[in-house]
This record gives C-alpha cells, structure tokens and sequence, in this order.
C-alpha cells in the first residue's frame, strides 16, 4: 500500500494574507565548501568514528578571518577542531584539535578528569580574531584562549563558571552565583564584552571585560531579577523579562537580541540592559511577549514562526536565526526589526511555510537538518548543520 506524505498546506499553516516571496538570503549556488559532509549520508544510527575529518553532531563553528583559521565544536566527539586555514577542499581534515590526545580517540574529558584542554559536550564558540571563548556546557564552564591556539591540545588559559579547571558541577554543586554556570550552552563577543548564554539557569551572563583570572564574578543578568535565581521565565508566566532556554545572543547596533529557544522566540532590547530584571522591549517569532508555543500552534511554520531558533548571526543587512526544529535559516533585513516582524528571507527551504529534515529526504549540499550554531564574518555564513554531522561555509546575498 502506497502511503501518501503530502500535507494540507491550507489546514496546517497559519494564512496571513497574500504569499509573500522570501527575498535571495544565501548563495542560490549553495555553500563555497562543506566539512564532515562525507558522513551526510549516511543513517543515523550508524555510529561516525572520529578521525582529522569527520564530524558528529557539530554545534558550533566560526571563520576567525576570511582566511581563516577555521574552528569547530565536534561536539559529539568532545572535541574542538582547528583548521589553520580556510579549507579550499571539501572534507579537508583538520590541522590539529583541543580535547582528545589523538585523531581517532573520543569520551567526554578524553575519559578522564577534567582540565584545562578536555571538553564535555562543547557547543557555544566566539572570537574577536585573538581571543577564542569555548562553551564546555556540559562541564558547566566556559574556557577562554587569550589568543587562537595554534597546536594539538593547547591549553585554556582561564574558565570562568568553575574556580578551576578540575570544577565540573553545575553551580559548583550549590545554588546559583555570579560565579557560577549550568549547561552554558552558547557564548559571544560583543564590543569587549562576553556574554554567556547560561541556558540551564535560564539566564544571559555579561562581563565588561574578558576575564583575566579563574572563575571571575559576571558583572550583569539579563533573564533574572538577580544573580542568585534560576527559575524558568523568572519564575512567571511567559513574558518580556524571564526565558527558558537561552542559546545565542548578537548585538545589532544598539539592540541586544537573545534566542529563547524554549520559548521559541528572539528577545529584542533596543538598548542594552543596564541592570537586572530589565524586560526586553518585543520579541520575534511570537506574536506577543507571553506567546511560547512552536509555529504559533501551527504545524508548519509561516513567515512570523519559529520553532526552536538556537544560533544567531548578524551579517551584511541579515539578522539570521537557526530556526533548529524548522531545520531552515530564517532571516530578517537589519532595517526591518520590529515586533512581530515577518521573515525576509530564508534559507535551506524553497519557501516561508516549509520545513522538514533535509526537506524531508537525504541531504542534499543546500539543505540542512537541525542547523544549531551560526556565525559570520564577512560575507560567509559558518553553520554547525548538526543533525548532518557537517559545517557549511556559505556566502550571503547583501
């Protein structure tokens, strides 16, 4: 019996009026080059053994320059990858990596004891071009390089979350601090400043400046009332203050913007906040502040939706959001932020109410499954395409 998988476009998207037409956001081409992407193919229970090129479940990416070097959270393989240079060659392998003692070996802390160059589950990646910050959520810590390693398993220089590098427990064990993170799943540089998604507390953590000694105190919150509470949505209903599953956060000119993914929404402050408790002025992906349910209780998505947006990304005119669930780039012109406002563009689905695994077959070069983190630099967009075990390099439509 042939079993039809055709959906009902009309009954399962929201309607909002005459379709709209997403603007070109990525290069109709595809990516310039795609990593790990020999592994696309293959099931998904079939089990990817590490070695200088393959990837498994990468969460985090990042082109330091142009000309790279090239980094990578192969974040099931607890480990960091390091290409010195931007890869001219599909599938490259990597020149060296932070969290193993060898290509082929894999094991959170490299099945040992934590320090300053084993990982557990690292996600959240950033750099200013000399200092590289590393989210080891699963450690519940952030390791800082005070400039770009440049060979195998070099050492961080601080963690801040923990006191030391031998610290793995969330809050260090006790209830939540300054000091302290739990399952910090993303990081950014912004401005000087080094904001830490600390998802597990439910909260965005600033420092001014880039700590210079171990388990430094944040100097703000966002997310809380204060540096000592944890509860989801700041212990209310939905609305403009609180957040449940915070992952990547960017700045836009003044505006600070937060990806609540639990709540599948963007944050959007028009400014930055100056102290604890400040609601964020609106959101995106939802229609109001207290809204939280994925495609606005729609199956398929529309061109106001979202559905567990993780990575962000500002690039040329394009604020880009991993819609994660969506397995789709969602991406909105700088100039037409606003509440509630609609999609520009998207990328990795033909149009705004589509979505699916790989468009709902076998990886293709253009198209995605479980995108997680984004970043920019110039005018190439890096993405950890999770759920294919690969990182694309694709270049942007100004």
């Amino acid at each position: 019996m042939k079993v039809s998988l055709a959906f009902n476009r009309t009954a399962m998207a929201p309607q909002t009026g005459a379709m709209r037409v997403p603007q070109p956001m990525l290069k109709k081409a595809g990516p310039a080059q795609i990593l790990g992407g020999q592994n696309a193919g293959k099931m998904i229970a079939e089990p990817i053994a590490p070695t200088q090129a393959t990837m498994f479940g990468p969460r985090g990416a990042l082109l330091v320059s142009p000309e790279g070097p090239l980094i990578v959270c192969d974040t099931g393989h607890h480990r960091v990858m390091v290409w010195n240079k931007r890869p001219a060659d599909e599938n490259a392998p990597c020149d060296f990596i932070i969290g193993q003692p060898g290509f082929a070996h894999e094991g959170r802390n490299a099945k040992g004891d934590a320090g300053a160059a084993t990982l557990n589950v690292p996600t959240g990646i950033a750099s200013d071009g000399t200092v590289l910050v590393v989210a080891d959520a699963w450690n519940h810590r952030v390791l800082i390089w005070h400039s770009i390693p440049t060979k195998m398993n070099q050492p961080a220089d601080i963690v801040i979350g923990q006191k030391d590098f031998a610290g793995v427990q969330a809050n260090r064990g006790g209830d939540p601090t300054a000091c302290t993170t739990n399952w910090c799943y993303g990081v950014s540089l912004i401005e000087g400043r080094l904001l830490v998604a600390d998802t597990g507390n439910r909260r965005v953590l600033i420092w001014n400046e880039i700590p210079q000694k171990n388990g430094t105190p944040a100097d703000m919150v966002v997310g809380q009332e204060d540096m000592m509470t944890r509860d989801e949505n700041a212990g209310r209903d939905p609305g403009p203050l609180g957040m449940r599953w915070p992952h990547s956060v960017v700045g836009v000119g003044k505006k600070l913007l937060v990806s609540d993914a639990g709540n599948n929404r963007i944050m959007v402050w028009n400014e930055w906040p100056q102290k604890p408790g400040k609601p964020c002025d609106y959101v995106l992906g939802q229609k109001d502040d207290t809204s939280l349910e994925h495609n606005r209780a729609a199956y398929l998505p529309d061109e106001r939706a979202l559905n567990m947006p993780y990575g962000l990304a500002v690039i040329a005119n394009w604020l880009i959001a991993a819609d994660t669930a969506n397995s789709r780039l969602a991406g909105w012109r700088v100039d037409n932020i606003k509440a509630d406002a609609p999609l520009d563009g998207v990328g990795a689905q033909p149009d705004f109410t589509s979505k699916g695994d790989n468009r709902w077959g076998m990886p293709v070069r253009d198209s995605l499954c479980w995108p997680y983190g984004i970043s920019a630099c110039g005018d190439t967009l890096v993405i950890a395409d999770s759920g294919n075990n690969r990182v694309m390099l694709w270049e942007v439509e100004k």
